[in-house]
C-alpha cells in the first residue's frame, strides 16, 4: 500500500492517539524515521509499521514490554481510542458554538465574578486546545456542539438484523432511571460552580429514546417473571424450565452418582474446570471411579446424549436444563467456591527493559572508583578528531567525570536512603576508598555472624515431618485458585526443609496480596497432619481476625480445630483457647503478641509461623528467639527483598519468594491531588454505584469523628463507619464485622487497615494528608485494594494550601508512578526494596547501604560470602578500551534520552555473539539499519566484556599498533604465547618487562583485527580449561 507519514500521523490524532516517545500502552504512537509504532484497543500487543519512502515495508506485531517484533502480518485494522473525535470537519463548528453557549452564559454575569471566570478559563482552554489539534480530556463536554449528522449511538454500528438481548429489562429501567436522576444532581451542582455550561444537560439518551432505538430491531428479553418487560411487547413468548446445579463439596463420590444419575435419564454433560491441568487431572479421577469422559479444547462440538466433555473455562454458576436434558456443572460446583484465578505471567526474555534502573539528569550515581556524584546526561565529545558519548558526573567542588558509555556498567544508580541526600564525594579524595574499606569490614562481620548461624542451626535436632499425606492432596485441590508457579515452588521448599530432622528457619517474601497466607496454610496443614501443633503469630488484633477467617474457611472440610488469642476475644474465649493448647485439643492458634505471654503453653508445638516479624517489639522477638530454638519457623513478609540480595544470601538464610501477580490484577489507578470534596464525593458515588466500598484513611484520632461529620453531611447517600486502635475491642469488632458484611459503605480509619487487611470489594481509597506517610506505608495502604478483576482507585491527597517538602513531592511522585508506564514503578520498588534489606539484614547494614549504595553494597557481600564459604572469589577485571573509531547514538537514529540511555545499558551488557545478534535485532526492529558508530559501539562492549573475562586490563591503539595489557603475570602462560606466535608470527609480539602486554600490528579495520585476537584468546582458553 501507498501512505504518507504525515498522513498516518494525522488520522492516529483524529483517531484519538497520544503521540510518545515510545509506545507502552493503550492510546499511544510514536514515529521513528519510518517506523510508525501504535497500540491499538482491544488488543494485547501493539503493530509496528515499516514504510520505505510512502510504501508499507512491512506490518509487525510488537511487545511493549521488550519493543521486541513478535509476528509477520499482511494488514492491521484499528479503531479509535476515544468514544468522542472531532474531526477537521466539524472542528470549527464545535468551537463556534462553546464561543456562542459561553458568551450567553457569562452575559449577565459580573466581570469579576469567581463564576464568569471559572467557565472563562475552562473552556477557553477547550477552545484553545481544539484550535491547535491538542489531546482534550472530557471529550463528552463536546457532544452539545456536534451535529446531529455526525452523532451516533452504539446501536446504530450493529448490522440491521443484529439481536439485542435485554437481560431484565425492568431492572434495566430503573437503572438507567437512577443514573439519569445522579447525572441531573451532578449536572446542577456543576452548573452552579461554573463547571459546564446549560447545553450539557443533554448528553444522554434518555430511556423512553433508547426504547424508540429497538424498532424494527430484533429484541429478545429475558425476564424471570412473565410480563416484567419493561414497556416491550413480545410477539413469541418462549418458556423452558431449568435449576441451579447442586454443590458436590469436593466429594468425588458424590459427584459420581449424580453424574450416574444423568447418563442414565439420557443427559449430555458439561464439566468445566477452569483450567486444562484441573480438567484433566479431574478426567483422570472420574476414570478411576469407572466414570468416561472426553477432555475437550473447544466445548461447541456435538455431543451425544450420555457423554460427558471437560472444558477449560468457567461459568458462573452451573444449572440443568430439563426439557433437553442439559447439565452444565462448573468447577465451583465441585471445589466449593472459585474467587479468582492466577495467571502465569509472561516469561521474562534476556535483555528485557524492566530491571533497568534508568538514569535521569539530577539522580545520584555511585562509581565504583570515584564514588557519589550527580548524574547530568550524555555529551558527545570530539577528541582528536573521534567522536564519542560520553555520560557526565559532577562531584564535589563542581569537578566533572566523562565515563566512557562503554564503562556504563561501572556506574550504578544510587540507591540508599528515602529521605536523605547522599554525600556527593570529591575526585581523586581518599575518602571513598576509607568508606568502601569500612563498609567491607562491616559486611564480613555480618556474614560471619550468618554462617556461624546457619551453621550452629545446621548442627540442632528437630522433627522431621512425614511425606504429604492423602489429605494434604485433597486440602490443596481445595484451593480455589490455581496456583502460581513461584508459590508451588515456595510450597515445595518449605516441605523439603520440614521433612528434615532439621528446625525450619525460612524467610517467605511475597508482594501485597501474593498468596503468602496460602503457602503458609499448606505448611501448616502437614505440620497438624503429623499430630503437631501450629501458631500464627500476627502483629495487630484486626489481622488476627482477618486470618482467623481464612484459617477456618480454608480448613472447614477438615477435622482441624482452631482458636484465637488477641483482644477481640473475651477472657473465658481465651482461657478456653489456651486450655486447648495445653491439652493438644487446639491444632492451630493465631494470635497477636498475646501468644508470647508466659501463661501460653503448647502441648506439642512443631510450627511457628510469624507475619511481618520486623513489626514487633524488642522484647517481642526476644522471646521469639527463644521459641524457635527447637520448632520449624516460616516468616512471613510482604516487604519487598531484592532479587540480588536473595542470590547473595544463598546458603545463608534459607528465603522463598512469591514473585508472580493474581490473574486479572489490574494496576490500582493512582491519582495525587490537593484535597477536593466535589472530587471525594463524584468518586465516591462511582464506587457506591457498582455496589463497592471505600476507605477513607485519616491518620489522627483526636480528630477523627470529625472528618466523619464532615463526609457525612458531604455524601448523605453514604453508610459511613469509623475504625481506630484506640477504639475498645468489642466495638472495633463489630465495626470491622459489619463492614465487612456490607453494612457500611466507607470506612474512615487509621492506618490500622495497613497490614494484611483482605476485603475484595473495597475498590476505592482515600488517604487525606498522604504527604505526610513513608513510600513504603502509602504502598502497603495502596495494596488494600485492588484484590479482585475489578479496576480500584486510589487518591492521595494532600492539603490545598500547603507546599509541600521535597521528600514528600518526590514520594508521592514515586508511589503515582506505580501505575504509569515506564520506569517510575522499577525505581520506586527499588526504594522500596532498600527497606527490604534493611529488614532483613538489621538497621546497621542500612546505614552501610547508603553510604555506598545498594548494588555496589551487594557485590561486596557477595563476594565476602562466597569467600567466607570457601569459593574462589577472583576480583574482576574491568578492561578499558581505547580505540581510534567513532562510537556514539546519533540523534537521528535515536532522539529520546531515555532510551537512549536504555539501548547504552543494553550495548554494555554484551557478553556473547547470541546477545549482539539479539540486540542487533531489536535495534533494527525499532529504529532501522543500524549507523556504523552504533555498531562499532556494540562491537567495542563486545570486546571489553570477552576480554574482561581473560583478565585483559588495557586495550589501546596506537596508529596501527593494539596494545593488550594484562592484569598480571599469571595471565599469559607459555602455551598461550606460542599459541598466538604460531598465529600471527612476528605481527605479533611480547613485552614482559613492566606491565605483561602483547603488541600486535594490524592492517586494515582494527575492530575486525581485535575481535578475532580476542576469540582466539578466547578459544585457547576453553580449550585449556577443557584439557
Amino acid at each position: 500500500d501507498i501512505i504518507q507519514l504525515d498522513d498516518l500521523a494525522q488520522l492516529l490524532i483524529d483517531s484519538g492517539y497520544e503521540r510518545e516517545s515510545m509506545v507502552e500502552g493503550v492510546g499511544q504512537f510514536s514515529i521513528r524515521g519510518g517506523i510508525v509504532d501504535f497500540f491499538a484497543p482491544g488488543n494485547d500487543n501493539a503493530y509496528r509499521i515499516e514504510l520505505f519512502d510512502d510504501e508499507v515495508d512491512s506490518i509487525r506485531v510488537f511487545d511493549t514490554e521488550t519493543q521486541r517484533s513478535l509476528d509477520m502480518l499482511q494488514s492491521v485494522h484499528t479503531v479509535p481510542v476515544r468514544e468522542v473525535l472531532i474531526l477537521e470537519d466539524f472542528r470549527g463548528d464545535v468551537i463556534e458554538g462553546i464561543n456562542d453557549s459561553l458568551e450567553k452564559a457569562t452575559r449577565n454575569l459580573d466581570r469579576d465574578s469567581a463564576l464568569r471566570q471559572n467557565l472563562e478559563e475552562k473552556f477557553m482552554d477547550y477552545i484553545e486546545g481544539l484550535s491547535e489539534g491538542l489531546h482534550i480530556s472530557n471529550m463528552d463536554m463536546l457532544i452539545p456542539y456536534i451535529r446531529d449528522e455526525y452523532l451516533s449511538s452504539i446501536l446504530e454500528y450493529l448490522q440491521s438484523d443484529s439481536m439485542i438481548v435485554l437481560d431484565e429489562p425492568r431492572r434495566i429501567e430503573q437503572r438507567v432511571g437512577d443514573i439519569e436522576e445522579q447525572f441531573i444532581f451532578q449536572y446542577s451542582q456543576l452548573l452552579e460552580r461554573g463547571e459546564v455550561l446549560p447545553q450539557h444537560e443533554d448528553i444522554t439518551y434518555g430511556y423512553p429514546h433508547i426504547m424508540n432505538m429497538y424498532n424494527n430491531r430484533i429484541v429478545m428479553t429475558n425476564t424471570a417473571l412473565l410480563g416484567d418487560s419493561a414497556g416491550i411487547k413480545p410477539k413469541t413468548i418462549i418458556k423452558f424450565s431449568s435449576r441451579p446445579m447442586q454443590s458436590f463439596h469436593n466429594n468425588l463420590e458424590f459427584l459420581k452418582e449424580e453424574l450416574d444419575h444423568y447418563i442414565y435419564r439420557g443427559y449430555r454433560i458439561i464439566i468445566f474446570s477452569g483450567t486444562e491441568q484441573r480438567g484433566r487431572k479431574l478426567m483422570e479421577a472420574l476414570e478411576d471411579l469407572g466414570i468416561r469422559s472426553t477432555y475437550v479444547a473447544d466445548p461447541h462440538r456435538d455431543i451425544g446424549t450420555g457423554q460427558i466433555f471437560i472444558t477449560a473455562g468457567s461459568i458462573g454458576a452451573g444449572f440443568e436444563y430439563m426439557d433437553i436434558k442439559f447439565a452444565f456443572i462448573g468447577e465451583r460446583e465441585i471445589y466449593r467456591s472459585v474467587r479468582g484465578r492466577a495467571r502465569k505471567p509472561k516469561a521474562r526474555t534476556k535483555g528485557d527493559m524492566v530491571t533497568t534502573a534508568e538514569l535521569n539528569p539530577g539522580d545520584y550515581v555511585v562509581h565504583e572508583n570515584h564514588g557519589i556524584g550527580l548524574y547530568e546526561g550524555t555529551e558527545q565529545l570530539d577528541i582528536q578528531g573521534i567522536k564519542k558519548d560520553y555520560l557526565t558526573i559532577n562531584y564535589q567542588g563542581n569537578d566533572k567525570l566523562y565515563v566512557p558509555v562503554d564503562q556504563l556498567d561501572l556506574l550504578q544508580r544510587y540507591i540508599g536512603s528515602e529521605t536523605d541526600r547522599p554525600k556527593i564525594n570529591r575526585l581523586s579524595s581518599p575518602e571513598w576508598i576509607r568508606t568502601k574499606q569500612r563498609v567491607k569490614k562491616a559486611v564480613e562481620d555480618m556474614a560471619k555472624d550468618l554462617l556461624e548461624l546457619y551453621a550452629k542451626r545446621e548442627n540442632l535436632k528437630g522433627f522431621a515431618f512425614s511425606k504429604d499425606a492423602l489429605w494434604q492432596g485433597q486440602f490443596e485441590d481445595t484451593f480455589p485458585y490455581e496456583e502460581t508457579d513461584s508459590q508451588i515452588r515456595s510450597v515445595g521448599e518449605i516441605k523439603r526443609d520440614m521433612e528434615r530432622d532439621k528446625p525450619m528457619d525460612r524467610l517467605l517474601c511475597g508482594d501485597v496480596g501474593y498468596g503468602k497466607t496460602e503457602v503458609a496454610l499448606r505448611a501448616a496443614f502437614k505440620a497438624i497432619m503429623d499430630g503437631k501443633q501450629v501458631a500464627f503469630l500476627v502483629p495487630t488484633t484486626i489481622l488476627a481476625q482477618q486470618h482467623y477467617s481464612t484459617i477456618i474457611d480454608r480448613f472447614a472440610d477438615f477435622p482441624i480445630t482452631v482458636g484465637m488469642l488477641s483482644r477481640f476475644r473475651t477472657a473465658r474465649e481465651q482461657e478456653e483457647t489456651t486450655d486447648g493448647l495445653q491439652k493438644g485439643i487446639v491444632d492451630i492458634v493465631v494470635g497477636t503478641h498475646r501468644l508470647l505471654s508466659k501463661d501460653i503453653v503448647f502441648k506439642d508445638l512443631g510450627l511457628l509461623i510469624v507475619d511481618e516479624e520486623q513489626r514487633f517489639g524488642v522484647k517481642h522477638k526476644e522471646t521469639l528467639k527463644q521459641m524457635k530454638e527447637n520448632v520449624d519457623v516460616l516468616t512471613l513478609t510482604a516487604t519487598p527483598i531484592p532479587r540480588t540480595l536473595h542470590m547473595s544470601l544463598t546458603g545463608v538464610r534459607d528465603m522463598s519468594t512469591i514473585d508472580e501477580p493474581p490473574e486479572d490484577r489490574y494496576p490500582v489507578q493512582t491519582y495525587v491531588m490537593e484535597f477536593n470534596e466535589h472530587m471525594v464525593r463524584e468518586a465516591a458515588l462511582k464506587e457506591i454505584g457498582r455496589d463497592g466500598q471505600i476507605y477513607f484513611v485519616y491518620n489522627r484520632v483526636r480528630t477523627i469523628d470529625r472528618m466523619a461529620s464532615r463526609l457525612k453531611k458531604l455524601i448523605p447517600e453514604a453508610r459511613i463507619a469509623v475504625a481506630h486502635g484506640q477504639m475498645g475491642e468489642r466495638e472495633l469488632e463489630k465495626v470491622m464485622v459489619d463492614f465487612i458484611e456490607n453494612k457500611y459503605d466507607m470506612l474512615v480509619c487509621t492506618t490500622i487497615i495497613e497490614t494484611g487487611l483482605d476485603i475484595q470489594n473495597v475498590n476505592t481509597m482515600f488517604i487525606y494528608d498522604a504527604d505526610r506517610m513513608g513510600l513504603a506505608q502509602l504502598y502497603q495502604l495502596r495494596g488494600r485494594i485492588g484484590r479482585t478483576n475489578r479496576v480500584a482507585y486510589a487518591y492521595f491527597t494532600y492539603d490545598r494550601d500547603k507546599v509541600l517538602t521535597e521528600v514528600a513531592e518526590k514520594r508521592l511522585r514515586a508511589i503515582k508512578d506505580f501505575t504509569e508506564f515506564g520506569s517510575g514503578f522499577k525505581i520506586a520498588m527499588r526504594d522500596l526494596e532498600i527497606r527490604g534489606s534493611g529488614n532483613l539484614l538489621g538497621v546497621e547494614q542500612h546505614g552501610h547501604i547508603e553510604a555506598i549504595g545498594y548494588d555496589l553494597y551487594v557485590k561486596y557481600l557477595n563476594q565476602t560470602v562466597k569467600r567466607l564459604r570457601g569459593e574462589e572469589v577472583e576480583e574482576p577485571v574491568n578492561t578499558t578500551i581505547d580505540l581510534s573509531v567513532d562510537g556514539y547514538i546519533m540523534e537521528e537514529y535515536i532522539g529520546d534520552q531515555e532510551q537512549k540511555i536504555q539501548i547504552y545499558k543494553k550495548i554494555a551488557a554484551i557478553n556473547d555473539g547470541d546477545d549482539y545478534s539479539e540486540l542487533l535485532d531489536e535495534l533494527v526492529d525499532r529504529f532501522g539499519d543500524v549507523p556504523r558508530e552504533v555498531q562499532n559501539l556494540m562491537d567495542i562492549s563486545y570486546i571489553k566484556n570477552r576480554a574482561s573475562i581473560y583478565r585483559v586490563n588495557n586495550i589501546v591503539q596506537v596508529d596501527d599498533m593494539i596494545t593488550l595489557e594484562f592484569a598480571s603475570m599469571e595471565c599469559i602462560t607459555p602455551d598461550l604465547i606460542n599459541y598466538l606466535s604460531m598465529e600471527y608470527g612476528r605481527k605479533l609480539y611480547f613485552d614482559l618487562s613492566n606491565t605483561p602486554c602483547f603488541k600486535y600490528r594490524f592492517r586494515g579495520d582494527v575492530i575486525s583485527n581485535l575481535k578475532i585476537l580476542i576469540e582466539r584468546i578466547g578459544a585457547f582458553c576453553s580449550k585449556a580449561a577443557e584439557e
